[in-house]
């Protein structure tokens, strides 16, 4: 019950409209870019995450020694760990411009309300 009460008048005090930011072209631009680069990103990961145990399961591809007696597999599985630390680099680095474009929407909003 005091968290309700607690809620309510913390949203009377900020007067923070926001349905009016959510509808922003600015918003949706954030929200568009984000999608431009999660979405492919995480087809991306889920199909190399899922070729390695259907290839090992369903062919004999993998199995051909690579260098000397490590196989194809072994490579293709340390691959996936290089490829996730990858990923996450390359988020970081792009969620840099995501945290441009929500700044560049606060200061518009507090423009806007001071």
């Amino acid at each position: 019950m005091e968290v309700k009460q607690e809620s309510a008048a913390r949203s009377q005090t900020d007067g923070i409209d926001y349905t009016q930011i959510v509808q922003s072209p600015e918003f949706k631009q954030l929200l568009q870019a984000k999608k431009k680069f999660i979405i492919p990103m995480t087809i991306f990961f889920f199909t190399f995450y899922f070729i390695l145990p259907i290839l090992t399961s369903y062919s004999n591809v993998l199995n051909t020694p690579a260098i000397g007696e490590i196989t194809w597999a072994w490579v293709f599985g340390f691959a996936q760990f290089v490829m996730t630390w990858a990923l996450c680099i390359l988020y970081s680095k792009k969620a840099q411009s995501f945290d441009k474009l929500s700044t560049d929407i606060l200061q518009k909003l507090n423009k806007g309300r001071g």
